[in-house]
């Protein structure tokens, strides 16, 4: 079994200021071949169940019945950046089914994209629950009811068959029986479920090889984050650069509290790690590690590299430190 070290450290002058310890697990094929710390520790999934939740309104055939396209499907598994294009699919997405911004669950928040929160600061328009990272998960799970004939009103609810039906996806392909996961609430107000590290990996392992294999629901998927990068995540987020910087080759998906699992399809991998503390700022170095790790490039392109080594600048833009991965 292979040992990986990950943990990210944070410096000031010559001093390490702060230290967040990673967690890890590898998974080719149904098997565990990496890890870092504790594979099995049990964390909050967030938004890297989003593939899997969207996986219900394609198989019961709700989705075609819309007449939505890749676009609508990538958006459903993103977590956007609050962009136009991304805010105009949701929109759209709701006309689709009879709604509108008001009937999404989820609050509020800023634009997680630098472009995005330009862009709303200019417009001089209030945040509306389109800028959600999370309002095209929303919005397919609202075509979900409304296409098997459910109550719109209350689909976020842990106890709804919308929600019943995306935590049974996810137990399908992460192994973990349903009745086992603990669930709880996210902060778009869905369910989210709890599992273990080398679960979460299996899943995207799983996931992965059937894209490889052609698999329709899968391959649809695959398909509509691979012609969509940008949708996923926004011009500056992570997993559109990893998509971007890898020609499609590898899908990472970010969550949040420090969470982030990634696939390499044609390699049938599949990985999560998780920052103990929740710090965003060591997720991203430490995914750019294990795909390295994995041996993913021969040379580290310049957009990735800037993840692992970053520098920590003051008030005046004086470099004064740097994020970096631990000295082992």
């Amino acid at each position: 079994m292979r040992q990986l070290h990950l943990d990210v450290e944070v410096t000031r002058g010559d001093t390490v200021e702060s230290r967040h310890r990673v967690h890890a697990a590898v998974v080719e094929g149904d098997q565990l071949i990496a890890t870092a710390r504790d594979p099995h520790l049990v964390s909050m999934w967030r938004s890297c169940a989003k593939p899997f939740q969207v996986m219900p309104l394609l198989t019961s055939g709700g989705f075609d019945t819309l007449n939505w396209g890749q676009e609508e499907l990538a958006l459903a598994c993103a977590s956007h950046g609050g962009e136009p294009e991304h805010t105009a699919i949701a929109q759209r997405m709701l006309a689709s089914i009879g709604l509108e911004e008001g009937d999404l669950a989820c609050g509020p928040h800023e634009p997680l994209s630098a472009r995005g929160a330009r862009l709303w600061r200019e417009s001089g328009q209030p945040l509306t629950r389109l800028h959600n990272n999370c309002s095209g998960k929303h919005s397919a799970m609202l075509a979900r009811a409304h296409t098997m004939g459910w109550a719109t009103r209350g689909y976020q609810r842990i106890e709804h068959q919308v929600q019943r039906a995306c935590l049974g996806e996810v137990s399908c392909w992460s192994g973990v029986p349903f009745d086992d996961m603990a669930v709880a609430v996210d902060g778009c107000s869905a369910a989210v479920m709890a599992l273990p590290l080398d679960r979460m990996a299996l899943a995207y392992a799983r996931l992965g090889a059937a894209i490889e294999a052609g698999d329709e629901v899968p391959a649809r998927i695959g398909a509509a984050i691979r012609a969509n990068p940008t949708l996923v995540g926004g011009t500056d987020r992570f997993d559109t650069v990893v998509l971007h910087e890898t020609q499609g080759r590898v899908f990472a998906k970010v969550g949040a509290e420090g969470v982030h699992t990634v696939m390499i399809p044609e390699r049938k991998i599949g990985f999560a790690v998780k920052v103990e503390d929740g710090a965003a700022r060591a997720q991203h170095a430490a995914v750019v590690a294990v795909l390295q790790a994995l041996e993913i490039f021969a040379e580290l392109p310049q957009k990735l590299a800037e993840y692992v080594q970053k520098p920590v600048k003051n008030t005046r833009g004086e470099r004064v430190g740097e994020l970096r991965m631990a000295v082992e």
